[in-house]
């Protein structure tokens, strides 16, 4: 998918998507939430991580993420080529951590949960729903939710 074919649309939860307005507010939720040092760690792994994410979510998820998502972030999600095998949640973090430097399965757990659950405020709680729905059992964590599915 084109990065300048995403379909972009401003709704009341998204007031940043049509432009990259919203793009420092993320990345200063994120540091925040990560206690990151400096905004630009805090954007590496934003970039870093939403990229990951991109792989995984498909379908009309996928579309309505990237409408909900400030537009630098939409992009990141949207240049993604999907996965042909979705990733445990385990899986997925350590895919992170291979992909920053220097990072540990520890460390990477925690920039995914930064980023991923400075999320829920901008798509709403009904797209998380509707993404965790889509992932194998225990994202739910990593978007910062309790995960009430049983275990097998």
């Amino acid at each position: 998918m084109s990065t300048t074919t995403v379909p972009r649309v401003t709704t009341s939860r998204a007031p940043h998507a049509d432009d990259d307005n919203g793009w420092p507010q993320l990345v200063e939720a994120v540091r925040e939430s990560g206690l990151y040092p400096t905004p630009s760690k805090a954007e590496q792994v934003t970039r870093t991580v939403l990229a990951a994410l991109g792989t995984h979510v498909t379908g009309d998820e996928r579309v309505d993420l990237a409408r909900a998502l400030p537009g630098e972030a939409a992009r990141l999600i949207a240049a993604q080529i999907p996965a042909t095998h979705l990733l445990t949640a385990a899986r997925f973090v350590d895919e992170v951590a291979s992909r920053t430097p220097g990072a540990t399965s520890a460390t990477a757990r925690w920039d995914v949960s930064s980023v991923l659950g400075a999320l829920p405020p901008l798509i709403g709680d009904d797209l998380v729903t509707r993404i965790l729905a889509q992932l194998p059992p225990g994202y739910a964590l990593l978007f910062g939710r309790a995960d009430l599915t049983p275990a097998p």
